[in-house]
């Protein structure tokens, strides 16, 4: 503001003008901040009219706000002129222009009254001797609000080591009131179009902090008309010789006699005349930027490439009904239609996006929505007024002057919990960046019908702390849409999500899913804990849990035994089975392990011993396909058995002791037992166990699956191998 203010009036050589033929929307003309400059020097004007030097941000705002009390306004301007007077900007002009210019900015984007008061105040409280007390005393709480929250903003040192808590304090005043960065917005956008005589090195360093932060800010706050001229001054100042060619792309273009987008355009108004609905076509030339990305894209331009068609309606309704006509009476591409209306955006944008193909091949893009809808969809929370107003029921009832904020977008409410949380500027500095270039977000939806707004290619991890903060420690596992998933599983919009959340209070979060966690709230939450515990950190397993064996006494111990492995018994016993053999040797299959009551059969093996098989084990087919004879068996009466069982589970901490512990209250004794290595947060447990009676085989595998963290347990299924 006050350090980048001192600039040029007019734009600059290095930002290059916009083509007079392809205007990007009606507005009005550029003020001539030279003539407002010298109204300005005349003074304020008598208490019964308003200053000719605030007509056009009066029309502006009297264009959305018909009804609105001026004399804020007036009052403000005659404090901000009388306050800067003898001030001059770089380029010679009062310096009153500045915020007047700012302010017209949002007057024409509907900005409401206190947001306009405040814009033309917000640089008198650090350029001049006006305190925040007499702003107070004039204006009211709301104004000395914002111009306190915007004034903190003004002391941007935009070198490297400042950034990161000058752009703490900007988002923490932009949480307590999404206006003071709406006047930040306007404040840069001006000073952008205005940069033209600093040196090239300042230009390029301010493009590029407007590049990284205020620019994805915008786009987060909806604020289209802003986001993409800043976008359009940028690229002018880092990209010169692309920006020029574009420019003469859009120049050329613009001379064509035929215009494609017109005569869709009129053929679009007939389809619509003919099925009586009411609404207005438009062409919606792209920005400079838009063309780059397109001709990045697809190469060659056509015509219909350098504009969209936008038809607005009355109602959400009739959107849907423009939607079918034109779908009926032209050619959709089906690939591009997507509802943002029944699914909004997470910047509040809503439309309906399709296309339609001309007989030449060209196809061109349609947004269909509401004269709301549109209005929002340029201004953002810009046109949703004061959110703070409430009626009088509620200002009885609103306890000590809390500001609840209904409309602030989810990933604002999701930073301001975690740039608290963040250890050091730096950190955050670099979190901030990364989270602000992901310019999409998905909604995904919990059981209880409520929603989570994340960035794309964000993970289970990311849902878990979205939702439970520090509390998704004790995560250690998910269901996505109806099906086990793991931590790692990366999420799309739509999908629902149940989070299996662990009782053990010691829970900890794996340093894995550093590698799986997108978003800044799950990433410093692992980090600050994996701070917190250094010791226990370093001595995670990094590939496995400790795999154990069976003592001689038959009980279960933790054993140093290597990754991965595997122990095994010795012999099967099978003195609860009956063969018509005397003095054969019998044996029950490793490969199968039956158990009472499972359907057996029976081959001779080497050395006359005889082998005791499920029926339905693969080893069983190959040994009849060679011809093997098969030994009538049955199971006698005793009731022991041993089984194989397989147990598959997330990873998390104690649940090796939890499981054991479980399996010994079953009466289980655990023979042998292997857990592989972890993968995708997944480990596989495989246990045989002698159990007094088969008929606890049933109890025994419901008390594995109820220990937390196992979400399958089953019989080792017949392979092909031992018999």
């Amino acid at each position: 503001m006050s350090a980048e203010a001192t600039n040029s009036a007019t734009p600059g050589p290095v930002a290059g003008p916009v083509p007079p033929a392809v205007p990007r929307r009606k507005a009005r003309a550029r003020l001539d901040l030279r003539r407002l400059g010298r109204a300005a020097l005349l003074g304020p004007a008598s208490r019964d009219r308003l200053p000719d030097a605030i007509g056009h941000v009066v029309d502006a705002h009297r264009a959305h706000h018909a009804d609105a009390d001026l004399e804020p306004l007036r009052r403000a301007y005659v404090l901000a002129e009388s306050s800067h007077r003898g001030q001059m900007r770089k380029s010679g002009e009062p310096y009153i222009t500045h915020p007047l210019a700012v302010t017209l900015i949002l007057a024409e984007l509907g900005a409401e009254t206190t947001t306009l008061t405040a814009s033309l105040l917000h640089d008198t409280v650090e350029d001049t001797d006006v305190t925040l007390d007499q702003v107070g005393q004039e204006f009211g709480a709301e104004v000395r609000f914002l111009v306190d929250g915007v004034t903190k903003l003004e002391k941007v040192d935009y070198g490297a080591a400042a950034e990161p808590e000058t752009f703490r304090k900007m988002l923490v005043a932009t949480g307590n009131d999404v206006r003071v960065m709406s006047i930040k917005l306007a404040d840069r956008l001006h000073n952008m179009r205005t940069l033209g005589v600093m040196r090239p090195e300042k230009q390029a360093r301010i493009a590029k902090v407007t590049r990284d932060v205020l620019i994805p800010l915008a786009e987060r706050l909806g604020v289209q008309a802003l986001k993409t001229e800043l976008e359009d001054l940028v690229f002018a100042i880092l990209h010169p010789e692309e920006y020029e060619h574009t420019r003469e792309l859009i120049v050329e273009n613009a001379s064509r006699k035929d215009d494609p987008l017109a005569e869709m355009a009129e053929r679009m108004r007939a389809v619509l005349r003919e099925a009586d609905i009411q609404a207005e076509v438009l062409i919606r030339p792209r920005h400079f930027v838009s063309v780059h990305r397109v001709s990045r894209k697809r190469g060659r331009l056509r015509g219909a490439d350098f504009g969209r068609l936008l038809v607005l309606a009355g109602e959400d309704a009739d959107c849907y009904g423009v939607l079918g006509e034109l779908h009926t009476c032209l050619t959709p591409v089906v690939s591009e239609f997507k509802d943002f209306i029944a699914v909004p955006k997470f910047n509040l944008y809503q439309s309906l996006h399709t296309a339609v193909a001309r007989e030449d091949g060209q196809v061109t893009e349609v947004l269909i929505r509401t004269h709301q809808m549109h209005k929002v969809a340029e201004a953002g929370v810009v046109a949703l007024g004061n959110p703070y107003a409430l009626s009088a029921e509620e200002q009885a009832v609103a306890g000590d002057g809390e500001r609840a904020d209904p409309t602030r977008p989810g990933w604002l409410s999701r930073l301001l919990d975690w740039q608290e949380a963040a250890p050091d500027p730096d950190t955050f500095w670099s979190t901030l960046r990364e989270d602000l270039a992901q310019d999409r977000e998905i909604t995904v939806f919990r059981p209880d019908g409520g929603a989570l707004g994340l960035p794309e290619g964000a993970t289970c991890v990311d849902a878990a702390y979205a939702q439970y903060g520090e509390d998704a420690h004790a995560c250690i596992g998910a269901r996505v849409n109806g099906r086990l998933a793991t931590l790692s599983t990366v999420l799309r919009d739509g999908d629902t999500v149940q989070l299996l959340m662990g009782q053990d209070p010691a829970s900890e979060p794996s340093r894995e899913w550093l590698e799986h966690a997108h978003t800044p709230a799950a990433r410093i939450a692992i980090q600050r804990w994996l701070a917190a515990h250094p010791t226990h950190a370093a001595a995670e397993p990094k590939d496995a849990e400790v795999a154990f064996r069976g003592e001689s006494d038959g009980s279960a111990s933790a054993a140093s035994a290597g990754e991965g492995t595997v122990v095994r018994p010795v012999g099967r016993s099978a003195a609860n089975v009956l063969v018509d053999r005397p003095g054969a040797s019998v044996r029950l299959a490793g490969c199968c392990t039956p158990v009472p009551p499972d359907e057996i059969t029976a081959f001779s093996v080497r050395g006359g011993a005889v082998t005791v098989h499920r029926v339905e084990c693969a080893a069983v087919a190959r040994m009849k396909g060679t011809g093997r004879a098969e030994i009538d068996v049955r199971w006698g009466e005793t009731a022991e058995c041993r089984v194989t069982l397989v147990a598959e589970s997330f990873v998390r901490p104690h649940l090796l002791a939890d499981l054991t512990e479980a399996m010994a209250q079953e009466g289980a004794e655990i023979v042998s037992a292997t857990v592989e290595p972890p993968s995708q947060q997944r480990v596989r447990h495989t246990y045989t166990v002698q159990l007094p009676d088969a008929a606890l085989l049933p109890g025994l595998m419901r008390a594995m699956r109820n220990v937390g963290g196992v979400y399958d347990v089953s019989r080792a299924q017949p392979q092909t191998q031992g018999v």
